[in-house]
Order: structure tokens, then C-alpha cells, then sequence
């Protein structure tokens, strides 16, 4: 008889947004001429740039030629597209990477969750709280966890709670841990850490022989010239630090699919008899046996994303959405919320007026101002209280629900 792996048991299995999903359409329903705006989740609404496109054409264009067809290429990505993103994204940041130590993959939801397959289950994993819920659901399922408490919190993850008192930046844990998943600009607080504060994390991992997770698929988006876009922009970093990027966001790729991970070959891992090993050598295992790569078309979308008038247009699309966050953060202030983020981060994050839970503002949002947006507690027991917006809209629907939010809040 085939067995089930038990521990998918364990999930919350898709509350958050199956819920959100119910409520609107119940909403919908009982309210037929009612013209809802989703502000909720973190999808794109702007085409891709003419440049991206126009290289995504030429790229199937050549599928139907014998001297220019493409089949299986290098399942680590081909070195036309790495080479431009260290060429263009990573050394002007003052980063030295080998073109070997860069992986392009479809997706950076994906790469989070396959990097665990290179990690012992007995690493100890600490995960901040409010979170991306990828990164604690994957350590539930690949089974290095307990049941979940009454809060939601699983046995056997180290939790880092993210609030005001510490500026949504977690504390560094207690205990030791081997495993640090960080990500900034944060999602879903919007928040962002500088450099010193990330210092404090690097010399932690390396005083710890730990590994830090450091999703970066946000990075485009920052606007002060003083935060890092790159964990390797901090000394030691290269040692015990394994970055996630995607196209998702920065491009407007969260249909087509691309990402990319970048294992440096000096971060290294103990096997179980004691001896040091590369993960980047088992990362590069794991690629080849598991992932036959993005397709060719789509990686030579991504590198028009890095040709100069790529960029330009590319730079066109993610100023358009900043300019959509400052809208909703403003207007949120305006309508006497308290709000974070939204400066350095497509997403902005509120706190519920007086004391509401989140699902209660969420229903409020709805059914007050019919504008949908995202619990803070589906991000972590610590999100309880805040919510979070998305600026991924069109711009004359994030200027009405602005509206719609600040006439009926007041």
C-alpha cells in the first residue's frame, strides 16, 4: 500500500488566501454591482517591456529554424544570461561572482523550497514572523518539524517576531541555529535592512558555522542609495550566505518564470563524519539530476531585461509601481493609519485601527470600501493586527480605493 507524506498533515493547508478568495466571491455575489479592487495579492498588471518582449519573440522566432533551434540547454542556465546579470546587476554593487556560482532557475518560490533538499533535516531553522509562507510550510513539509501550536507556530523552527519595537528587522536568536532565512525588502512588511544591520546577521552566521537564506526578489525596487541590494555587499557574506533572486516582480515575469540563485563555492556544509563540502557542488548535483533549466526563449527574455534599453523600460515599469506604493502610503496616513513600508518595497504595511483583528479589517476593507487586501496574520501570528497592500495595480484603481479608503475610514 503507497504511504502519504504524513507530514503535509501538518499544514494550515491554504487558509490564508482560499479564504480571502471565498469571502469575495461571497461578497460578489450578494452584492452584484459592486466594483471590487484587489490590493491584496502581489501579482503584476504591467506588460512586459517592448525590449523583453521583442527578444522573447526572436528567441521562439529561432525555435523554428535548423541553425538557430534550441533543445536541452545547460540545466544551471545558459552563460550568455549569467555573465549579463553579473556584468549588470552585480558589479556595480562592488559583487565578484563566478559565472559557476550563479544558477538560473524558473522561479524563486521554487528555489526556496528546493535549497532544503542540500540541508540535513536536523539543521535547526530560524524563520522571522511575519514571513513569506514558503519558507516555513517547505520545512514542514520535507518533515524537520513538529505539530503546530495553538498559534500556529511549528515545533522545531526557531521564530524571530518582526514588530514595532524592533522595526520589523529581527533580533538575532538565542539559541544557535544553522539555517537563517532572511528577506529584504521584506515581504509582507515592506521594510528593508541596512547594511550594518545585516553585518550583524553575517558575523553571526560565520561565529556560528549557519547558513542565511537571503531572498532578494525585491531588490530592484529600493530606492535609497544606501541600502543593499545584495547580501554580498557585506563583508564575510560570500562565506555563509546563499541569495534568491526573480524576474517576477522586477520584470513582470511571475507568468513567464525565471529566477536565479547564486551558491558561492566558499559556503560550505558538514557531512555527517565531520568533513567540509561545498554546497555549491551539491546545488549543482541537485540542478542537473532534478531540473532540465528555464526555457531558451524565456532566459533570452531575461537577458533584453539587462540590455540598456531593457532596463530603461524595465526601470519605467518598477517606477510606476513605486509611484502606486506612494499613493497608498500617503493616502493610508492621510486616513489616520499607521503605515511602513511602501518606500523601498512595492508593498506597504498597515496597522489596524483600534485594535481590529485583521480578518475584521480585512471584512471591513470589503465590505465598507470594497477594496481587497491581505491579513497580516496569514503571514504569522505576528502579523495579527496589520495588514498588507500591494502596489502591483493599475494606477485609476489604486487612486480609487485610495479614495474609497480615506471617505469611509474617517
Amino acid at each position: 500500500m503507497a504511504k502519504i507524506n504524513d507530514n503535509y498533515l501538518k499544514l494550515k493547508a491554504g487558509y490564508l488566501f482560499p479564504e480571502i478568495g471565498r469571502r469575495v466571491r461571497a461578497f460578489a455575489e450578494a452584492n452584484p454591482s459592486a466594483k471590487v479592487i484587489r490590493l491584496g495579492i502581489g501579482d503584476v498588471t504591467r506588460p512586459l517591456a517592448p525590449a523583453v518582449l521583442k527578444a522573447f519573440h526572436a528567441a521562439v522566432d529561432d525555435l523554428g529554424t535548423i541553425d538557430q533551434f534550441a533543445g536541452y540547454g545547460p540545466e544551471q542556465g545558459y552563460d550568455w544570461l549569467i555573465d549579463a546579470i553579473i556584468e549588470k546587476s552585480y558589479k556595480p554593487l562592488g559583487v565578484s561572482l563566478k559565472t559557476d556560482e550563479m544558477f538560473i532557475s524558473d522561479g524563486s518560490k521554487c528555489d526556496c523550497a528546493n535549497i532544503l533538499d542540500i540541508f540535513a533535516l536536523d539543521n535547526v531553522v530560524a524563520i522571522g514572523d511575519p514571513v513569506y509562507p514558503v519558507y516555513n510550510d517547505t520545512n514542514v513539509m520535507i518533515g524537520r518539524t513538529g505539530e503546530a501550536d495553538e498559534k500556529g507556530y511549528y515545533k522545531g523552527i526557531v521564530y524571530l517576531p518582526c514588530n514595532e519595537e524592533n522595526h520589523f528587522i529581527p533580533s538575532l536568536p538565542t539559541e544557535k541555529v544553522d539555517i537563517i532565512y532572511l528577506c529584504f525588502p521584506n515581504n509582507p512588511t515592506g521594510t528593508v535592512a541596512t547594511k550594518e544591520e545585516l553585518k550583524r546577521w553575517v558575523d553571526y552566521a560565520n561565529a556560528n558555522d549557519a547558513v542565511i537564506f537571503f531572498d532578494a526578489a525585491y531588490e530592484a525596487f529600493i530606492t535609497d542609495p544606501e541600502i543593499p541590494h545584495s547580501i554580498y555587499e557585506i563583508e564575510g557574506a560570500k562565506k555563509c550566505a546563499i541569495e534568491f533572486r526573480s524576474f517576477s516582480k522586477t520584470a513582470g515575469f511571475t507568468g513567464v518564470r525565471c529566477g536565479l540563485v547564486v551558491v558561492p563555492e566558499e559556503v560550505m556544509g558538514t557531512t555527517s563524519t565531520g568533513e567540509r563540502y561545498s554546497f555549491n557542488k551539491l546545488w549543482l548535483r541537485r540542478t542537473t539530476t532534478k531540473f532540465n533549466g528555464a526555457s531558451y526563449p524565456v532566459q533570452r527574455a531575461a537577458e533584453a531585461v539587462y540590455s540598456d534599453e531593457g532596463w530603461k523600460q524595465t526601470k519605467e515599469i518598477i517606477d510606476y509601481y513605486m509611484e502606486n506604493a506612494r499613493i497608498i502610503r500617503e493616502g493610508m496616513k492621510e486616513a489616520g493609519l499607521t503605515v511602513y513600508g511602501g518606500v523601498n518595497a512595492p508593498y506597504i504595511w498597515l496597522k489596524t485601527p483600534a485594535g481590529m483583528t485583521s480578518w475584521d479589517f480585512f471584512d471591513k476593507l470589503l465590505n465598507e470600501c470594497n477594496v481587497v487586501g491581505t491579513p497580516g496574520s496569514g503571514f504569522g501570528p505576528s502579523g495579527e493586527g496589520y495588514f498588507r497592500l500591494s502596489a502591483f495595480g493599475h494606477r485609476e484603481n489604486v487612486i480609487e480605493a485610495v479614495e474609497r479608503i480615506k471617505r469611509n475610514l474617517k
